[in-house]
């Protein structure tokens, strides 16, 4: 058979075997080891499935994943979710939407020591619906703010996606992770900025809530310390060269520990079930690297990526069209499939057209989980809707998907102007990574 065509036939046996809802995971290392085995040999085949899945969960680099992983669940567990929203809320909860903003804020700084988008939702619709419908904020505006602001842990680092991503193109972890940190803070102040409008021009989605005074204000910085020194620790360690990624989650896994138990905010349960989520979300996290590659040394020898790159690098158009169309392409794939999966799989693709382009690959890295952040709380996937939805069904029954969908609209514009401004401005996410490297 024509490599090529057996190259379009499993991709499109892939998309038939998602639509029967199997695991991302599965169906990527089902399709390339049939393929890869069908081309070449079976043992061939079988070496290839062995040393994949043997290298993923082997991998020094991608380590850094459950322990990155560990350390957000011990901070959600130790309470550290819990006095960031206090904080955010002293400081912008007598402002109309002040509660809103707060969430927002309090999920880019949870995504500090988190890494995992779905993970921050969840923490913070525990945190933020409750006091958001106790001061009689629309559905909406409520549910939207969490499931939107949940999306920080994609970019803001330690994100989950940047190390995979570092990994698959082999390039700096240290540098993708000071990348982040502008984009971060620059769709945060969109964020605020939305929810500010929203509410100028209807007061009644977001009704100011307690006014502080400037004592209990300085007083509830204290809830963010616990946050900044292990950000700092770790970001910090890794910017002055005195570790690597790697030995960064380690450390950043003993500083959260170390916190909790000596303020004693940590249980025995809380522990447990610490461990518990780290195994199953690394676990899942590692088979979809191993499926990835998988499928991508079975893409490779249809040579589907070559032809693909040599057809886009054709286009009679300058750099920066072929540029936004596969930005386009991430966009509606970023609807359809979950982030993590979208990148593994179509990076093999891409890169090399990007790198031919010219384009610096750390800038590239940070737009596409940017524009695959959307794909979280829009249609028909939008993990973090759905997420915020389940934990909502306990907190405030009242609140349906479709208001959620609705409220995460305003903050899809803000991602889509932030996007904008980091493609004509891109020094806002190279500046950081210039000064440490």
């Amino acid at each position: 058979m024509d490599p090529t065509l057996a190259g379009i036939i499993g991709i499109g046996v892939m998309l038939l075997l998602f639509m029967t809802r199997m695991p991302v995971a599965y169906v990527m290392t089902m399709v390339g080891f049939v393929g890869f085995s069908l081309l070449i040999s079976w043992k061939g085949g079988m070496n290839l499935l062995s040393r994949s899945i043997y290298d993923a969960f082997a991998s020094y680099s991608l380590s850094t994943i459950p322990l990155f992983i560990l350390m957000g669940q011990l901070a959600f567990n130790s309470g550290i979710s819990r006095r960031l929203y206090r904080t955010a809320y002293c400081f912008l909860g007598h402002i109309r939407g002040g509660l809103a903003m707060a969430t927002v804020s309090a999920c880019t700084a949870f995504g500090a020591v988190c890494g995992s988008s779905p993970a921050t939702a969840a923490t913070m619709a525990t945190v933020g619906i409750p006091e958001m419908k106790r001061y009689g904020y629309a559905d909406s505006l409520a549910a939207g703010s969490v499931a939107s602001g949940g999306g920080m842990g994609m970019i803001m680092p330690p994100s989950v996606v940047l190390i995979v991503y570092g990994v698959l193109t082999e390039q700096s972890i240290g540098a993708l992770f000071m990348a982040g940190i502008m984009p971060a803070v620059l769709l945060t102040a969109l964020f605020v900025a939305a929810v500010f409008l929203q509410c100028l021009i209807r007061p009644d989605l977001g009704p100011a809530g307690d006014t502080f005074t400037l004592t209990e204000k300085l007083k509830s910085l204290l809830g963010l310390m616990d946050t900044l020194l292990v950000f700092i620790l770790v970001i910090g360690g890794m910017f002055l060269g005195y570790f690597t990624p790697t030995e960064a989650a380690s450390i950043g896994v003993l500083g959260v520990l170390i916190l909790s138990v000596i303020k004693r905010q940590l249980t025995w349960k809380g522990f447990v079930n610490s461990l518990y989520e780290t195994l199953r979300s690394s676990c899942m996290v590692l088979f979809l690297v191993a499926g990835a590659v998988v499928f991508g040394k079975f893409l490779a020898v249809t040579r589907i990526p070559f032809n693909m790159a040599s057809w886009v690098a054709g286009f009679d158009l300058p750099s920066w069209a072929i540029m936004a169309l596969i930005l386009s392409i991430y966009f509606i794939g970023g609807c359809f499939m979950d982030a993590l999966a979208l990148i593994m799989l179509t990076i093999p693709v891409f890169y090399p057209v990007v790198a031919n382009l010219g384009y610096d690959p750390i800038w590239f890295g940070v737009i596409i989980v940017l524009i695959t952040q959307i794909g979280v709380i829009t249609p028909p996937v939008g993990i973090n809707v759905y997420v915020v939805y389940g934990m909502a069904q306990k907190i405030a029954p009242s609140i349906t998907l479709e208001s959620i969908f609705k409220g995460t609209m305003p903050f899809l514009a803000a991602i889509i102007a932030g996007i904008a401004l980091l493609f004509v401005f891109p020094q806002i996410i190279l500046w950081l990574p210039g000064l440490m490297y």
